[in-house]
């Protein structure tokens, strides 16, 4: 346990400083955006991305994973800010963390294996475009020196690896790109333009606001999508850093560090946040494997916004579009347009659904709903085929034995139900399920039904080979064995 710790805080470290400092340059614009599109003070998106990020950095389940606020958490605070004000908003964002921390202890996080990897897929794929779209703002209506400063800035990430990976590419090239706009004067739009930076360190206070029901039924309708989006798009994160490193996180771990965090960002002054895709595909792109990239993440970012403000405000905001523009690039799954043509049909419906939704509603929960609910609908359906029922007739024609095989459920039981002849004279049928499993009310209804038609013609019924799982729910939900058993399949 203690070579764990000590790996993940001090066996990257000179890495872990330099990733992390190029990821405290990218939150900076972001964190001011996304406190715009909440209708809030840049200075509250900053607070918040430096609480998440250092509490994070100790509490959280993915090392290497930068959380903070987002844009996907911002855009469902517009109508809490705009109707109550800020104090409601940092009421909130504690009780979102509440809600995180018990999700975390109830252990719910292992509810991602739910998550089919085409959803992860359209989910990643769907966040890239999101992030490419993000940066067209700056390169539209702009003269031609934000473009030759873009493309120098890609320039220099994609060329620099060539000659030397001593140091992260993104962070040179941030610090070429803001070295020539301040030598030759060139006026480009910068940090300093998306809004005022703070000039002083957080504090703890708690919201202004009256403690009781009312205030309750105004935050909680915010609160309660707010931790569900938060926690989605953390748990799609910590797959994606997964699949990047080769290595394991702990999901649960997370659901409870991302509550934490937002307790204390709400008590801090800041908004609600999670985890962000883009920032932590810098962070391991630029070499950050470990704890001390986030704690450098967090504490660099309000060092710089704090303490070097003047010069943090004169970075062109062209060679951080540079760098979003890697990550987009670096976060689309490429393979995946090339697998379209060998993966099943209903798998490439599943992640084109999952970003055609996330892509035109800007939701990522809406989108991953849609993507799990039509895997759902896809493996029931697939799964319902696979159910068959084959019989054998006795040497005098008396006897016929209905062998049952797969899977009886509510997509297969219609089809269960048609595989029986019920216009055939027969003394005696058995219809064994030995191989067979019955999930629900709806396959034993149909089982009860095939029963009772058979008995309503005059032959003996015997059902053999039930499993124990489908004995007690048949047990339990069948009416073939009540008294009037014939007078409810009239009924039904």
């Amino acid at each position: 346990m203690k070579s764990d710790w000590k790996k993940e805080w001090f066996g990257n470290i000179r890495p872990d400083i330099l990733a992390g400092l190029v990821v405290a340059l990218a939150l900076i614009p972001e964190s001011i955006a996304f406190s715009i599109i909440a209708g809030v003070d840049p200075k509250v998106g900053l607070y918040a991305s430096f609480c998440i990020c250092v509490i994070m950095a100790f509490i959280g389940g993915r090392p290497g994973q930068i959380s903070a606020a987002t844009g996907a958490m911002a855009l469902l605070m517009v109508t809490l800010v705009k109707d109550y004000g800020l104090e409601y908003l940092l009421a909130a964002t504690i009780l979102t963390g509440v809600i995180q921390l018990v999700f975390g202890l109830l252990k719910l996080g292992s509810l991602m294996r739910f998550v089919s990897r085409s959803v992860v897929t359209g989910f990643v794929n769907a966040l890239a475009i999101l992030i490419f779209m993000a940066q067209l703002p700056e390169l539209i209506d702009v003269t031609w020196h934000v473009y030759a400063l873009t493309a120098a800035g890609l320039g220099i990430i994609y060329g620099l690896p060539y000659i030397t990976k001593a140091v992260p590419s993104p962070l040179i090239s941030i610090i070429i790109i803001t070295a020539i706009v301040m030598f030759f004067g060139i006026d480009v739009r910068t940090v300093g333009d998306m809004g005022e930076l703070p000039d002083t360190l957080p504090v703890f206070f708690l919201p202004n606001i009256p403690l009781n029901l009312e205030t309750l039924s105004i935050i909680l309708p915010y609160a309660f999508p707010l931790a569900m989006v938060g926690l989605l798009e953390s748990m799609m994160t910590q797959t994606i850093v997964d699949d990047l490193t080769d290595t394991k996180s702990d999901r649960n771990k997370e659901c409870r560090g991302q509550g934490i965090a937002n307790i204390g960002a709400g008590l801090m002054g800041g908004m609600a946040g999670c985890a962000m895709i883009g920032q932590s595909v810098i962070n391991v792109k630029s070499g950050g494997r470990g704890r001390l990239s986030m704690l450098v993440a967090g504490t660099g970012l309000i060092i710089l916004v704090v303490f070097l403000s003047d010069w943090v405000s004169q970075v062109p905001m062209a060679a951080l579009v540079a760098v979003m523009i890697m990550v987009s690039i670096g976060t689309f799954s490429w393979q995946s347009v090339a697998d379209l043509r060998k993966h099943p049909l209903s798998t490439n419906i599943v992640m084109v659904a999952t970003v055609v939704v996330v892509v035109w509603t800007h939701n990522l929960a809406l989108g991953v709903f849609v993507g799990v609910l039509l895997a759902a609908l896809f493996f029931a359906a697939k799964v319902s085929n696979y159910m068959h029922v084959s019989s054998t007739l006795s040497d005098d024609g008396k006897q016929r034995q209905y062998d049952v095989v797969g899977q009886v459920f509510f997509t297969s039981a219609e089809k269960f139900g048609e595989s029986f002849d019920f216009h055939e004279a027969l003394d005696k049928v058995v219809i064994n399920l030995d191989r067979a499993h019955f999930w629900d009310i709806t396959s034993v209804g149909a089982l009860d039904k095939v029963v009772l038609k058979f008995r309503r013609e005059g032959a003996e019924v015997v059902v053999e080979g039930m499993n124990k799982a489908t004995a007690t729910v048949v047990d339990k939900f069948g009416v073939s064995d009540k008294p009037d058993a014939i007078d409810h399949l009239s009924n039904s």
